[in-house]
């Protein structure tokens, strides 16, 4: 397995001499066995390795073990460690997002700031086939498109991915054999999140009922799909710059060179046009694209509203998309619910609006479908 491994960095031309990796160690197995191999590869490549470990301060007593385990497993093996501490719950409430969007991005912060104090040229992170596949399944159900459909890239900026060659089976493998031990995080095996879902029933049932290689075929599928969105981005690229001007924060897609290209490419160009106005990737979906190319349909004059404020317009050359000025009525800092408080009321400009908050379970109503009442998941926010 070592030489596999080293194969793959050597063919993805992830590490060389000089580099300094900052490598996340949580403790678990894929991690343990990342550290391992890296460990054993640094003379021979010539590098040199910081392992950060990030306790997310949600298994109490666990957690304090498995950063024990970590920072001796670094002593044992003279590797600098570096260990951070943080509240993820309360970051999770404060940022508005899940506890596991939240333990990510903690997660890219706390490795950026030790790479950038440290010197870091490379953060290497533990993830392997069967995430890889997890990640397909994940983006496929909620409707990605092709290049999340690519999974997860071995090499992203400073980022690599050594283990993206072997399964969650060779790893836990490669660590018995070595008589190395791991930390069990018994969360995983819970069905909260999505991706465990995914992970202890959707590839079980795959790889039990039809195909037991379904991840090692899945991720060749995934190679070349990441190929096929690498050659479109470069064929968008090349048809952008003929059929757009930006004047300022205005961009004008050009309606007979828009016209002239596939039609695939066609989507693609008003997508990345969408991006760049909206500053936002996320959220931008095909059902805004297909909008957006129905705008050239349209008579000299219409206007479509998009989102993060974008506005587009049917002109005589084409498309012009520009952000909107807020509505000064409107434009006032964010509202933030307490969540403290089960029920409450906040004004925000004309409007006011009451608010309840309450679990799940306490609900046995019918949820009313009104025009002025609207029922959120929390969770699912």
């Amino acid at each position: 397995m070592l030489e596999k491994v080293e194969n793959y960095i050597r063919q993805w031309k992830m590490l060389e001499k000089g580099d300094k990796v900052v490598v996340g160690l949580s403790g678990g197995a894929d991690s343990v066995c990342l550290f391992l191999i890296l460990e054993e590869l640094r003379k021979k490549i010539g590098f040199e390795i910081l392992a950060v470990h990030v306790n997310h301060g949600i298994r109490g007593e666990e957690a304090k073990a498995d950063e024990e385990f970590v920072k001796t497993l670094c002593e044992k093996k003279e590797i600098p460690c570096r260990s951070v501490s943080v509240d993820i719950p309360k970051m999770a409430v404060e940022c508005r997002m899940s506890e596991e969007e939240a333990g990510r991005t903690a997660r890219r912060e706390i490795f950026e700031q030790a790479a950038e104090e440290w010197g870091g040229t490379r953060i290497a992170l533990a993830h392997h086939q069967d995430d890889n596949a997890e990640t397909f399944f994940l983006h496929l159900a909620r409707g990605s498109g092709l290049r999340g459909l690519g999974g997860i890239y071995p090499v992203n900026g400073m980022y690599i991915r050594p283990l993206l060659c072997v399964g969650r089976k060779e790893i836990e493998d490669y660590l018995k054999g070595r008589e190395m031990p791991y930390c069990i995080d018994a969360t995983n095996m819970e069905d909260a999140y999505m991706r465990n879902r995914i992970r202890n029933h959707v590839i079980p049932y795959f790889k039990e009922n039809i195909n037991e290689k379904t991840v090692e075929h899945m991720n060749r599928s995934m190679d070349q799909l990441r190929e096929i969105w690498d050659y479109m981005e470069r064929q968008t690229e090349s048809a952008y710059q003929i059929c757009t001007d930006q004047n300022g924060e205005k961009i004008c897609i050009h309606a007979d060179a828009y016209h002239r290209q596939e039609r695939l490419i066609r989507k693609m160009i008003l997508r990345k046009a969408l991006a760049l106005v909206a500053e936002h990737e996320k959220d931008l979906e095909q059902v805004h694209v297909e909008k957006l190319e129905g705008l050239f349909e349209k008579q000299v004059g219409k206007r479509l509203d998009l989102p993060y404020g974008v506005c587009a317009c049917r002109t005589y050359e084409g498309i012009e998309l520009k952000r909107k000025k807020k509505d000064t009525e409107l434009a006032e800092e964010e509202k933030n619910l307490d969540l403290k408080q089960v029920s409450g009321k906040i004004s925000y400009g004309k409007w006011e609006i009451s608010y309840r908050i309450f679990e799940k379970e306490e609900c046995r109503c019918q949820i009313p479908k009104k025009t002025y009442t609207k029922w959120f998941d929390y969770g699912i926010i």
